[in-house]
């Protein structure tokens, strides 16, 4: 310890103008690239401002970012009447599933690359709305990647929220969430069956009645 102390010191001692030489043309460089970045910025919110309202749309969606809706719109145009439905919309960013099956066999369901822009945007909200508490996309999430793996789960979040997104853009409504028991309430009979499995999983024995019949 005494040595890397020693040393430390000489380092410090051995601080000459040529490295404040190369401290100074690094921090000219963070200046100017900050001056950059903000001048971008600048312009991109110059940009937007025809599509204030279709951002204004999308981020109401859980996980969905201000920058996120700039990246969709930049590579959708925001204009959903090129799209005919939501399903093309989703084929279009190559978030729906490939299935190549016979026989009754599934032997692939890879995705396709699609735009990498836009990808990359999704798979970032997607993972952000996977950790959402009380919302749809968290109940999908949940109910996905129990079964399938996290991969095909990003796949069927991106595809849900571009689906809201052209719904969105079409109507001008907003987002409206679902909320986090919305399968439980489609179907009520799967989701006993499901607990109770996990309950028996655990080594409980059970005996239900319904509500009604207690009563």
């Amino acid at each position: 310890m005494k040595l890397h102390l020693i040393a430390f010191y000489n380092y410090v001692g051995m601080f000459s103008e040529h490295y404040a030489f190369l401290v100074e043309l690094h921090l000219r460089l963070i200046d100017e690239h900050t001056r950059a970045i903000d001048e971008l910025t600048t312009h991109i919110e110059e940009e937007m401002i025809p599509f204030q309202v279709a951002r204004d749309l999308m981020v109401t969606i859980p996980g969905i970012s201000t920058k996120v809706a700039d990246v969709i719109i930049a590579e959708t145009g925001a204009d959903m009447s090129r799209f005919p439905t939501a399903g093309h919309l989703a084929s279009w960013a190559d978030t729906c599933p490939g299935s190549n099956e016979s026989a009754s066999r599934v032997k692939s369901t890879r995705t396709r690359l699609g735009n990498p822009y836009l990808k990359s945007a999704l798979g970032t909200t997607a993972m952000a709305a996977s950790s959402g508490k009380d919302t749809y996309l968290a109940a999908k999430n949940w109910r996905i990647a129990s079964g399938r793996g996290s991969i095909k789960t990003v796949v069927a979040l991106e595809h849900a929220m571009l689906v809201a997104v052209w719904n969105m853009l079409q109507s001008g409504e907003t987002y409206s969430d679902l909320g986090s028991n919305y399968f439980t309430k489609r179907d009520p009979e799967n989701a006993k069956d499901r607990a109770l499995n996990q309950l028996r999983n655990l080594g409980y024995l059970l005996t239900i009645e319904a509500e009604a019949d207690v009563a």
